[in-house]
């Protein structure tokens, strides 16, 4: 009788390699183009079963990062993707359209900048164009500074945060409301930060902890149509966000402080935006999910 070969887990402290030590800072957006490490999205590893045939998907800040990972990883899972950019990052929503479209599935790139209130509006008013439907809204993108003094921070830097990292998430989620049926699902990436914040990144840090409220407070009022609204908590994860969210020597030690002792990939996030967005998670609203590498969101 032949044995069955079983395979052996990998160590997950020593999965991904501590990638920081070569990358040099970006200009504002921040490329993965550009970076000497890049992050590892699952292009190649990921392996669909199906789990959101038929589902279309609005990814904020999906060409690259986290939200290229999860891109790739619905697109793999059955789902047509619109990914929505700002148009200085075209080369990385280019490379991500490639890679859904190589899967069969379809994917629509709309370049804009989400502080703009009535670009919002047309992202979701041009998604249901384009297929007639949205199930779910992955509201992903982000804007982090970092000040190393207190007088560095100014008003301006809190409402130019805020209206990336609150406000269009809240303007988003409304539009997609319109067109959802029962069965939506809305999922918000927060962050270790709003339950640690570092000083450094405090009007980020502060916008985090303001959007896990409005996370449960829309969870709390779609569910009354049959529409559940959950987020994720990353904690320290590779991508383009830290070539210029984060000091560079800060950078070169990314991750290290966890108790993995290194940062996540994207692709270790994908998994959970999966089961969110899937109908296995019928019963799920209003929660947190931490990937913070052990250090929990409490």
């Amino acid at each position: 009788m032949q044995k069955t070969a079983h395979k052996t887990a990998a160590d997950p402290k020593k999965k991904y390699s501590k990638p920081g030590s070569r990358e040099h800072a970006q200009e504002y957006p921040g490329l993965e183009e550009k970076m000497v490490t890049k992050p590892v999205s699952g292009t190649d590893s990921y392996k669909g079963s199906g789990r959101l045939e038929g589902k279309i998907a609005v990814i904020t800040g999906g060409d690259s990062g986290i939200g290229r990972a999860v891109a790739i990883a619905f697109a793999k899972e059955g789902a047509d993707v619109i990914v929505s950019y700002l148009p200085e990052e075209q080369s990385d929503a280019d490379e991500t359209i490639s890679v859904i479209e190589k899967t069969g599935k379809k994917a629509v790139g709309i370049p804009g900048d989400l502080g703009d209130e009535a670009f919002c509006e047309e992202l979701i008013g041009n998604a249901f164009k384009e297929y007639g439907k949205i199930d779910v809204l992955v509201n992903n993108a982000g804007l982090q500074r970092h000040f190393e003094d207190l007088e560095e921070i100014e008003a301006d830097d809190f409402a130019e945060i805020y209206r990336v990292n609150v406000i269009a998430p809240f303007l988003l989620t409304r539009a997609a409301a319109r067109h959802m049926k029962p069965g939506g699902s809305v999922i918000n990436t927060v962050s270790i930060e709003a339950y640690d914040p570092d000083f450094i990144l405090l009007p980020y840090a502060a916008s985090k902890g303001a959007f896990v409220a409005l996370t449960k407070g829309l969870a709390e009022e779609l569910i009354k149509k049959g529409i559940r609204v959950n987020a994720v908590a990353p904690g320290p994860i590779w991508s383009p966000l830290n070539t210029h969210g984060s000091p560079e020597e800060k950078m070169k030690k990314f991750g290290e402080q966890t108790k993995f002792g290194r940062p996540g990939q994207p692709i270790e996030l994908a998994p959970v935006y999966v089961l969110l967005a899937s109908d296995e998670a019928s019963y799920i609203t209003g929660e947190i999910y931490g990937v913070t590498g052990g250090e929990g969101v409490a």
